[in-house]
């Protein structure tokens, strides 16, 4: 699981940047995935700006942020069934909400301290290939900074009239699918039960408030 817990660092670092440091990014009415991007873009990049505290590396100043502006556009609970997979039918109401609570927290741990690490990289959004009809799109972007760019997509769905995000992927690894089998082993060697106790444990242990939601 640590190594889990660092690549998701890295894909929190890249991800954040690619949703802070959108050079020449105005801000839009999110009416399609890249302009939620780029809306969100501006304002992540605006908050940290103007908040001192968050600069100096305030972590529940920066949970908070990442909370109010980032997570609301995020679909946990889509996001969660898919990185555990088949045991999420299997799982009750009750374990499936828990499951969401602990994984939507270690995910805003992360994300809260990749914002500490924003430095001067610019991000790229590559052309939108979509139809007007689509649910679902891959927005693509690219980090570039020293050395070779870096690949970064999100994976969006439309609910209603607001897109979400459910998946990232960086490097070629789709986040889901990077903890699907680490998650399926928890579970196979303790349960469901395991699992929950076991993010829980974690997320103790690294100082986490649960997040709300």
């Amino acid at each position: 699981m640590n190594s889990l817990r660092r690549r998701l660092l890295t894909v929190a670092t890249l991800a954040t940047l690619s949703l802070g440091l959108v050079h020449g990014a105005h801000a839009a009415d999110g009416g399609t995935p890249d302009q939620l991007i780029r809306q969100l873009s501006l304002e992540t990049i605006e908050a940290v700006k103007a908040d001192k505290d968050i600069q100096a590396g305030n972590v529940n100043k920066i949970i908070a942020l990442v909370d109010a502006k980032v997570m609301p556009h995020v679909n946990f609970q889509r996001m969660t069934a898919s990185a555990v997979g088949r045991f999420w039918r299997q799982a009750t109401p009750e374990q499936q909400n828990k499951l969401q609570a602990e994984f939507k927290t270690l995910l805003v741990r992360t994300y809260a301290g990749a914002l500490t690490q924003v430095k001067d990289q610019t991000i790229g959004l590559k052309p939108l290939r979509a139809q007007p009809s689509d649910t679902e799109v891959v927005v693509r972007t690219e980090i570039r900074g020293k050395g070779d760019a870096i690949q970064l997509d999100y994976r969006l769905e439309k609910a209603g009239a607001e897109w979400k995000i459910y998946d990232v992927n960086v490097l070629g690894i789709w986040l889901a699918d990077q903890y699907r089998n680490s998650f399926a082993q928890e579970i196979g060697a303790n349960g469901i039960d395991g699992l929950i106790k076991s993010l829980a444990d974690k997320n103790a242990k690294a100082g986490a408030p649960v997040a709300k939601g």
